[in-house]
């Protein structure tokens, strides 16, 4: 084969054949196929787009280009959740816990945070001595043990997605529907679990700020899901503010333990619920979408979740006091507070600033190199539908760097709109796909 031909190839609009993209994907990884002659075949991607079996052979390709995780050892159907991402976005803490104290097995590799705030790796390891990297055989056997184990996504996995994604991004091939989709479900096929959840999020502080684009991008990877055997499931949810009220590492695990205490914000609530209840249903512990809410409400309720995350802390070798005493948690030094200029109805939160103001103090990196402040971040004390009362507080900055922080408040005083009228909340899940059943 020749790379000159086969860019031509899709430059002219012809699709690429199954064994044309393995290879191209295989001298890529190899190093035998430069970074110029990939960016100029991911630019005639971004204008001739990829058909549905050009996307599923790209995911497939990624996916055998590394290592693939084996979870036959496991008991049971395990299912993963992932999130493309947003402002707040402490679900994995919550929804985990509540998956495996229902007989969910939860195996999962999570990433970094690049961006507004961090990963959820980098959550957890603002719990003092928890870690994020196990061996193979302690991963497998701790979820037999527990249900459940959460850690680092290693070098290994998907190098072929790594290399790419990092040419996307300096090269303005990033937006093409296809791209992203592979990206995402090659990484999730290549984890190995029998079924799969994902939270596509849509508004101004996710990668898709509009409804259409983003029920598109669902539908795709839920097909290239079940494609592969894997039974998947999308819930397209809101992001056009802060899910919940915590944004930053230590303050989001914080807000996911007072959440399992049955103190959380309604719509990290809401949406933990339902998320874990899909799990459930698909990991075959509840024979309905319902029944599968119902046990993880009670699960919920009772304190089985509230004590799953103390067991998955303790295994992982994090000091669970945690959940009992906040001090534990990295301190910050430095506070600041915006408050409301005039009264009246919180009509919008622009989530993306309030994810820049996190970034900000600390809690987020703008390159891979940036070493995030675990303490810093944003505290949201008012959500789109509520009453407030000039002079009242907005939102509180937290840091351990004074122009950090005035920077961050600075930056969040741009997100709120205030009007006289009565507003509603947006609504939270927007649609389920995947699902033969209306379930929003």
């Amino acid at each position: 084969m020749n790379m000159v031909a086969l860019i031509q190839k899709k430059k002219d609009g012809k699709a690429l054949q199954r064994e044309e993209i393995q290879w191209i994907i295989d001298g890529y990884v190899a190093g035998s196929i430069p970074d110029y002659q990939i960016s100029a075949l991911l630019m005639a991607i971004c204008f001739q787009g990829l058909d549905k079996e050009e996307t599923f052979a790209l995911t497939e390709a990624m996916r055998d280009s590394g290592d693939t995780i084996d979870l036959s050892p496991i008991n049971g159907i395990k299912v993963d959740k992932h999130s493309t991402g947003g402002v707040g976005d402490k679900t994995t803490l919550v929804v985990a816990p509540l998956a495996s104290a229902c007989g969910v097995p939860v195996a999962k590799m999570s990433g970094r945070g690049l961006g507004f705030t961090g990963g959820t790796v980098d959550k957890m390891e603002s719990i003092p001595g928890f870690r994020t990297t196990l061996e193979p055989s302690e991963f497998l056997a701790q979820v037999n043990a527990i249900g459940m184990a959460v850690i680092g996504q290693t070098a290994h996995i998907t190098p072929a997605d790594k290399k790419l994604y990092a040419l996307r991004d300096v090269t303005a091939t990033v937006d093409n529907f296809g791209l992203i989709a592979s990206s995402i479900m090659s990484k999730k096929l290549a984890a190995g679990s029998d079924a799969i959840v994902l939270d596509v999020k849509v508004g101004d502080g996710a990668f898709m700020e509009n409804l259409e684009d983003a029920v598109t991008l669902a539908k795709l990877m839920v097909e290239i899901g079940n494609s592969a055997g894997r039974r998947t499931v999308a819930a397209i949810t809101e992001m056009g503010q802060p899910l919940g009220k915590a944004v930053g590492n230590s303050l989001e695990v914080i807000e996911a333990i007072e959440t399992l205490k049955g103190n959380g914000p309604a719509d990290i609530t809401e949406l933990a619920l339902k998320l874990s209840g899909i799990m459930v249903y698909l990991g075959g512990k509840a024979s309905s979408l319902e029944e599968g809410m119902e046990k993880t409400r009670a699960a919920l309720t009772d304190g089985r979740g509230l004590s799953q995350l103390r067991r998955f802390i303790a295994a992982q070798g994090g000091n669970e006091a945690v959940v009992d005493d906040y001090s534990l948690f990295p301190q910050h030094t430095v506070e600041k507070k915006l408050t409301a200029e005039t009264s009246g109805y919180v009509h919008r939160i622009e989530a993306r600033c309030i994810g820049l103001a996190s970034q900000h103090t600390g809690a987020g990196r703008a390159t891979k190199e940036d070493t995030v402040d675990l303490s810093a971040g944003v505290y949201v004390h008012r959500k789109v539908g509520d009453a407030v009362q000039a002079g009242e507080v907005l939102a509180t900055f937290y840091g351990n760097d004074e122009a950090k922080v005035d920077a961050a408040a600075a930056e969040a005083s741009k997100a709120f709109t205030i009007g006289t009228d009565p507003v509603e909340a947006p609504k939270l899940i927007k649609e389920i796909i995947g699902l033969e059943t209306e379930w929003n």
